[in-house]
């Protein structure tokens, strides 16, 4: 994938064909959820496989003294 910016770390998730939508969407919904991901892009690849790319920002933290 290219343009990544350097504010966020990603993940991919490869979801089989055989695997039902609804699950899928729920597995995506729990690592938004608890993970604090967000759904950045997804894809129907060749054979029927998902890939859902997720995406948070990276929090940098300052010393304080």
């Amino acid at each position: 994938m290219t343009g990544r910016d350097d504010r966020y770390e990603y993940l991919s998730l490869t979801v089989a064909p055989r695997e039902k939508a609804a699950d899928a969407r729920t597995r995506v919904k729990e690592h938004a959820e608890y993970g604090k991901w967000e759904l950045m892009r997804s894809a129907v690849l060749y054979g029927g496989a998902r890939r859902y790319v997720l995406r948070r920002r990276i929090m940098r933290v300052d010393r304080t003294f």
